[in-house]
């Protein structure tokens, strides 16, 4: 049978870590989406240099796994410690929460970054030579035309992504971080009943990714009212 108030316990231990994992994913959305952006001005710049860069950074964080990012900067830089303690940058370093938030962000901007240069792309080149048309110059192009419309095309590709992110944050566990998954690997060696463990920590994902859904479907609204419901008459 299932143990009601075991359930209930683990739900209010499980609370403990929701702050650690909303503020990593929080933290590491933002941070990318800038990181993407500067990434994805590299890639559409036409300057061979930047485009290189880009591509490489690209490259290597979308062809490697989270968690050996992860436990590269975590594990592999502590072997440089007096070189970063010298720089002033140990402290950093040394930190679990920022290495998990650095490996975080980097993942992520590589990611977002191929959907911002996608949507871009997508944006119908009709549309850019209408604004040229009228007169726009190139800021208030881009301002009123190309970002709005590869925003909307991009939007359901970078909620997948945000999404990613919530459920990469479980890693964060591997470095001695207690967020919801850490702390649902505490309970389980204190209680050995991982399946109500995990089960009460799946909601909380679910949770957070139906939040996240819902956003999403706000900003796509705003973003497209012509996909509105109309309404009754």
């Amino acid at each position: 049978m299932i143990d009601i108030a075991f359930l209930a316990e683990s739900l209010r231990a499980l609370a403990a870590g929701l702050p650690l994992t909303l503020g990593l994913t929080g933290g590491a959305v933002a941070l990318g989406l800038v990181l993407a952006g500067l990434a994805a001005a590299g890639r559409l710049s036409g300057i061979a240099v930047l485009d290189g860069l880009a591509r490489l950074y690209v490259f290597v964080f979308r062809g490697t796994p989270l968690l050996v990012q992860l436990f590269l900067i975590y594990y592999g830089l502590g072997q440089f410690r007096p070189d970063l303690q010298a720089l002033g940058l140990w402290w950093f370093f040394r930190e679990p929460y920022w290495c998990a938030l650095l490996a975080l962000t980097l993942n992520t901007g590589a990611y977002t970054a191929e959907i911002i240069r996608g949507g871009v792309l997508a944006v119908p080149h009709g549309a850019v030579l209408a604004g040229r048309a009228c007169g726009m110059s190139r800021g208030l192009l881009l301002r009123r035309i190309v970002l709005p419309l590869a925003a909307r095309q991009a939007l359901p590709a970078y909620g997948n992504e945000v999404i990613s992110v919530v459920k990469a944050t479980s890693l964060a566990s591997t470095i001695t971080l207690l967020d919801l998954t850490g702390i649902a690997q505490k309970l389980i060696a204190q209680s050995f009943r991982a399946l109500e463990v995990f089960v009460c920590a799946g909601a909380f994902y679910l949770a957070i990714n139906l939040a996240i859904i819902g956003l999403v479907r706000l900003a796509e609204t705003i973003l497209a009212p012509d996909l509105r419901r109309p309404r009754p008459v």
